[in-house]
């Protein structure tokens, strides 16, 4: 009974692990344009806004086709 226990304990950890995986690095983008510097020079062009969305899509789809492709969902 032990053994199925960790058995599932490690795939909810693992499925936690990739959402985090794909998360963090969305956050830490998020987080660069949200900080308040005198000078960044990106942020006056119109195109911006949807540049950082296309980044933040290509980084996630990236990385769960990444894991599709290796198996892991």
């Amino acid at each position: 009974h032990l053994t199925l226990v960790n058995n599932r304990m490690n795939e909810i950890m693992k499925v936690l692990t990739m959402i985090s995986t794909i998360f963090i690095p969305l956050g830490f983008i998020a987080s660069v344009y949200g900080m308040n510097f005198h000078y960044m020079p990106e942020l006056d062009s119109v195109w911006t806004y949807p540049t950082i969305w296309i980044l933040f899509f290509l980084i996630a789809g990236g990385m769960i086709w990444m894991f599709r492709r290796r198996g892991w969902i």
